[in-house]
């Protein structure tokens, strides 16, 4: 399982809405294409939140988990 969120390029637009969205400012445009980059150090992302994932119009962010709730 990857611990990052899986972008298509080929899908990716660059709209940027999924940068906007990332509240630790783990997706940077590259080039046009959102690319996944390290936070600095001391900075911990939180890549389980999804949010760029619901955010992206065009269905280019897939976060490869799945949560489970148990009581």
């Amino acid at each position: 399982m990857s611990s990052v969120p899986i972008i298509d390029a080929e899908k990716c637009d660059g709209c940027g809405i999924c940068v906007s969205v990332c509240a630790c400012k783990a997706l940077v445009l590259v080039n046009n294409v959102v690319t996944y980059k390290k936070p600095e150090p001391g900075k911990v992302c939180n890549m389980w939140c999804a949010q760029c994932e619901l955010a992206c119009p065009q269905g280019a962010i897939t976060c490869p988990f799945d949560v489970v709730i148990e009581e």
